[in-house]
C-alpha cells in the first residue's frame, strides 16, 4: 500500500492555557502540521505571515480577546548598531561559531538546561528531558542549522536551533550560559546571525515574536531596521511606546477568517 502526504495544510486550534509573556491572560494559538508535501515551501510561505515553527508544526498566536503577540523580524539592510550593540559583539570576540547540522549532543542539552533553570525556571519547557530537546532539535522537515558559539577555554557558551528560510534565517530558539548573562550572549547571537545572513544575501533574521509589556520581550525592540507582522502585512517599527497589550474582543479576527486569509503555496510537486 503506498502512503502520501497531503496536498493541503489543515489548521486547528489550542486550547487556552495561561499566557507566558502577560501575567492574568490566555493564550491560544492556530496551528498547522508540517507533515505535507513540500514542507519547506509552506514554511517559508507561512513564515512571511507572522507564523513560527515548532518541531513539526508551525503556529501564530490567535488569543481570544487579545493581538499583542507580534511577529518581528530586522531587515539587513536597514540595520545599523548601536553603541551598546557594538561594545556586545567586542565583549564577545573570544567566541567562534560553528554551524552543525541539527543533532542534538550532551554538551548542549547540559547548557540548555543550565540556562533554564535559571532563566525559565517556571516555564513550560522546564521539564523537557534529554529525549524531548533531541526531538526539538533534530525533528525538522526543513533546512535548519545548530548555530554553536565556543569558548577557547569554557567551551559551549550558546547555541541557535536556525531555520534557512528562502529569504532570511529563523532563529527558532536560543539558550546561553547564564553565568556570563552580563555578556548579553542574546543580543550577540542576534547580531551574528544578522551577519551570517548579510553574508549568504538573505534580506531578513526572523526574530519570533516582541509583546509590548512583557520584559522578557524588551530587548527585541532595540534593533534598527525591526519590522512587525500587523494587519496582515509587515511594518517597520514604530516608537514602542506606540504598542499596547490591551485586550479587546475586537481585536482577533475570527478563526474562519484567519484561516480564509492566510495565503497557501502550491504545494503539488513539479513535473519532471
Amino acid at each position: 500500500m503506498r502512503h502520501t502526504l497531503p496536498l493541503t495544510p489543515q489548521f486547528y486550534v489550542t486550547a487556552p492555557q495561561p499566557c507566558p509573556y502577560l501575567e492574568g491572560r490566555m493564550e491560544r494559538k492556530l496551528f498547522t502540521s508540517l507533515s505535507v508535501e513540500g514542507a519547506a515551501r509552506l514554511n517559508d510561505t507561512l513564515s512571511k505571515q507572522g507564523f513560527r515553527r515548532s518541531q513539526n508544526v508551525l503556529y501564530r498566536p490567535s488569543c481570544a480577546d487579545c493581538a499583542a503577540c507580534l511577529s518581528a523580524r530586522i531587515d539587513v539592510a536597514a540595520f545599523s548598531p548601536t553603541k551598546s550593540q557594538r561594545r556586545t559583539s567586542k565583549r564577545n570576540a573570544d567566541l567562534r561559531r560553528r554551524a552543525t547540522s541539527p543533532w542534538a549532543t550532551e554538551e548542549q542539552y547540559e547548557l540548555f538546561r543550565d540556562y533554564l533553570e535559571e532563566r525559565h525556571a517556571e516555564g513550560g519547557m522546564a521539564d523537557m528531558d534529554v529525549f524531548e530537546f533531541a526531538a526539538m532539535i533534530e525533528e525538522t522537515p526543513i533546512r535548519s542549522r545548530v548555530i554553536e558559539y565556543v569558548h577557547p577555554e569554557r567551551g559551549l557558551t550558546a547555541a541557535a536551533l536556525t531555520d534557512v528560510l528562502d529569504d532570511g534565517l529563523s532563529m527558532v530558539y536560543s539558550f546561553y550560559d547564564p553565568d556570563r548573562q552580563a555578556d548579553s550572549l542574546g543580543t550577540y547571537m542576534i547580531l551574528d546571525h544578522i551577519d551570517i545572513a548579510r553574508e549568504a544575501g538573505l534580506p531578513y533574521v526572523y526574530l519570533g515574536y516582541w509583546v509590548p509589556g512583557s520584559p522578557k520581550m524588551g530587548y527585541k525592540a532595540k534593533f534598527k531596521g525591526l519590522e512587525l507582522y500587523v494587519g496582515g502585512r509587515w511594518n517597520k517599527m514604530r516608537d514602542p511606546a506606540d504598542y499596547d497589550a490591551e485586550r479587546h474582543p475586537l481585536k482577533t479576527d475570527p478563526i474562519a477568517e484567519q484561516v480564509a486569509n492566510i495565503s497557501l503555496p502550491d504545494l503539488r510537486s513539479p513535473r519532471g
